[in-house]
This record gives C-alpha cells, structure tokens and sequence, in this order.
C-alpha cells in the first residue's frame, strides 16, 4: 500500500494530510488517486465510510488556481447533510492553501444568504443538484471556468429523483472538463448517468464494496403489534451505545422515536418534515453522543456521519436489497465490523428472502426478547449545552471551552464535542456535570459576554 507521500501532490496538500494524521490511503484513495491527478474521468464503486471524500478532494484541490476568481469544480451531493460533511472536509484538506472560497449550495435552506455567496466567485461549490440547478437558472452561479465536476453517492441521487437536474447541470458545464462520478452500487441508472456524463472514465471496484459489509445481521420475527416491545428488548439485551433505527414512513419514526423517549430512552426523530435548524440540532446531539438512539428515514440520514456507529435496527425491512446494504453499512465504517437488527413481520418475508437471495448467505434468525419494562434503558453518556451564539458572534470553540474549565469549574475531559454554528453553539457535557456546567455558564461569561444558555 502507498503512503500518501508518494503521491506528486502540491505542498500545501501534504501539509494538510500532515496535519490531519493521514499516512496511509485507504484503497479507494490508492486506487483512484493516480488517475485522478492524471486528469481522466473516473467512474468509482466505493461504500459509504471509504475515504472517497479525501479522494476526489485532493484531485480537485490539486489543479484548483486559487489566485483566479471563478468557480473550477462542482461538487453535487444527495443531502444537505452530506453536502456539508464534504464542504468541512475540503476546507481541511484546503487548509494551507491560502484564499480558497468554497459555497454550500443546499435545498431546504434561505436561498439569500447563498446568492450573497455568489457576489464574488466561489473556488468551488458543494452542492444539492436542485438548488445548484435553480441558482444556474437564475444566472447567480457562473460555471463557464469549472474544471472538475464531481457526482457523489450517485446512485442516491438518481434515487431521490434527481436525475433531470444532474443532466441539466451537466449541459451547462464546460465539455473539456474532468468528471468523477462515485457510488456504492452500480445499477443500470448510474451506468447510464456515467455514459452521458464522463468521458473514457477509469473503473475502479474497492474490494468487497459490492457485498455485504462486515455486519453481524440478527433478523428476529415479530408480530407489527409486538414492535415497539421487540425493540426496547432488544436496546436493552445489546445495549448499544449509539444506534440508528431506519423506518420506512415520516409517521413511524415520530412514533418510535416517542416510543423510545417515553419509555426514558435518549432518542429523538429525523425526518423531512422538520425545519433545518431542528435537523442539525439533532445530527449534532446524537454525533457528540447526547443522543442513544436516532430514529430516521433513508432521506433524512444520508448525511449522518458518525464515527464507530454501534448498531442499525430496521423497524421495517426497506423494499430492497441495496437500500438494506445501504443502511447496515453505516455501523461498518471503513471496514469495521457493526450489528445490525431487522424486526421482520410475516408480510415482510419476501423482502428478507430478496435480502437472502441477494447475500448468498442464509439469514440467522433469533428470538426475540420483548421487553416487559423497561429498566436498565441505555443511558446517554453526554447533554448537550445550547448557546445562543455562533459565529457571528465570533465565538469559538477555544472560547466555550475557556469557560467551561474556568468559572464553571469542568475538567477537560467532563467536555465533549463542540459545534459552532451561525448563530447557535452546542457542546456536549458529561451527563453527571450537566447542572454544574449550565449554572455555570448562567452565572459566567464567554468572551467577557452574557449569551442565553440552555440544557437539551
């Protein structure tokens, strides 16, 4: 296996690898770097939790000019979710390279503040193919100078519907352009999507990313009345300490997630109903790990990322194999190993024989332990602190953190993960210093300035 110092990358990109503690690419990175930098278009299979981001992000880092004002790559994602998660990691890998502007343009959100972007030129763009098509057609973003154009997790994208405005976009991009199309599952779709978008594409298949992950599967046959005992049974037999449950319908992750915070679980609900500040309230608790268990929808969670995710559980068996694969593979990152529980009601048997069928692996069922009380409920290990205050404050995590171990008297390791954002800051707090922390910070300042405080 290379190292990533024998990679021909600009300075200022080895410095940041550095600095992050990169040494070692993972294989899609091997293998899809040395083309990439080459300037062919590459059509990659790669699971989610591969390394994929840092590999198209070194390539289009590698030729951007950061001293031109004008956009040179396009980066389209499914989700407002992960088109963040990949603009946080090119502004890591960008680190040394002074002046690089990059905008997040994602649906759902106030489109105003993202035309302000646009007034001058952003290096790159990340995002959602609806939103980006809108701006095109408004004439806010100009794509006459991009160079690289890259399709991550296309095969959701074409799930989610949005295959004319990919094409659109397409069409508006200069032709001479590299194109870098990545996807866990190769369908006929995402053939077809690659045939009109890349020109001669490099193949690549990472071993093992068109099987199953390494899951330790338990499938567990249940009566649809019996659901909601068969799942606390089992959170409280594994007792995981982080888990996503994935159902089918917005209604049923509203009830289980009720469910589950009746019966005193740590849980909360994500969806596309709820409003985008309550989405990344919510992603934020459950990444620092204020959260147990998070109930979502395919959509909603495609975003999620969170590191050593100790069990998925499927409430309802998705309608298909790959979606089934899809969603496990979240609790077998980089080629870690996870469990993943799939609650099966007699109707749902066909899926799980297409889910059979599809493995080449006989499923192993196991009983179910149905919960008669619920004692002994999986406990958060954090709460998280809301501020009202961000970035605009100029707030920083220093800053927070400062406060914490000063006035309010925590250690450093009573203090978890800190998010800023805009206007909001959140920091995770071990559970037993919650109420220290919150008079704490009541009673104190943050930067010699009073912000309101809250316990989630």
């Amino acid at each position: 296996m290379p190292a990533f110092q024998d990679f021909a990358l600009i300075p200022a990109l080895h410095q940041a690898l550095d600095a992050a503690g990169f040494l070692v690419p993972t294989p899609i990175q091997a293998l899809s770097l040395p083309p990439i930098l080459a300037g062919n278009d590459v059509l990659a299979q790669a699971p989610t939790g591969s390394g994929k981001t840092a590999a198209f992000g070194l390539g289009l880092l590698q030729r951007l000019d950061a001293t031109a004002t004008r956009t040179q790559a396009v980066v389209l994602c499914p989700t407002r979710e992960l088109a963040d998660q990949v603009g946080k990691e090119l502004r890591r890998l960008a680190i040394a390279i002074p002046n690089v502007k990059l905008s997040l343009l994602t649906g759902g959100t106030a489109l105003a503040p993202q035309l302000a972007s646009l007034t001058h030129a952003p290096h790159i763009v990340v995002g959602t193919p609806g939103r980006v098509q809108e701006l095109l057609h408004k004439k806010a973003l100009d794509v006459a100078c991009v160079s690289v154009l890259v399709l991550d997790e296309a095969d959701r994208m074409l799930d989610m519907g949005f295959e004319k405005s990919i094409s659109d976009i397409v069409r508006k991009l200069p032709k001479t352009r590299q194109s870098l199309l990545f996807s866990a599952t190769w369908p006929a779709e995402v053939r077809a999507l690659a045939k009109a978008s890349l020109r001669d594409p490099v193949e690549i298949t990472v071993e093992g990313s068109d099987t199953r992950p390494q899951v330790e599967a338990h499938f567990h046959e249940v009566a649809l009345d019996a659901k909601p005992a068969a799942l606390m049974g089992l959170l409280m037999q594994h007792t995981p300490e982080s888990t996503v449950v994935f159902c089918n319908t917005k209604r049923d992750v509203d009830d289980v997630a009720a469910a589950l915070q009746n019966a005193g679980v740590a849980a909360a609900a994500l969806h596309g109903d709820l409003e985008q500040r309550d989405r990344d309230e919510v992603l934020v608790r459950f990444a620092n790990r204020s959260l147990v268990v998070l109930v979502a929808s395919d959509v909603a969670a495609r975003g999620l990322d969170v590191k050593d995710l100790a069990c998925v559980v499927n409430y309802e068996l998705p309608p298909d194999p790959d979606t089934y694969l899809h969603r496990i593979g979240r609790t077998a990152r980089a080629g870690g190993n996870g469990l993943a529980l799939n609650l099966v009601t007699p109707r749902e048997m066909p899926r799980a024989l297409q889910i059979e069928d599809a493995s080449g692996e006989r499923i192993q069922w196991h009983p179910v332990p149905l919960a008669a009380r619920t004692t002994h409920v999986p406990q958060a290990a954090m709460r998280t602190l809301r501020i009202d205050a961000g970035r605009s404050d100029k707030l920083r995590p220093g800053d927070i953190l400062g406060a914490l171990t000063g006035a309010a008297g925590l250690k450093a390791d009573d203090i978890g993960r800190i998010d800023i954002f805009p206007t909001r800051s959140y920091v995770a707090v071990r559970t037993r210093m919650i109420k220290t922390a919150l008079a704490g910070l009541q009673a104190g300042k943050i930067k010699g300035r009073r912000f309101r405080v809250r316990a989630m």
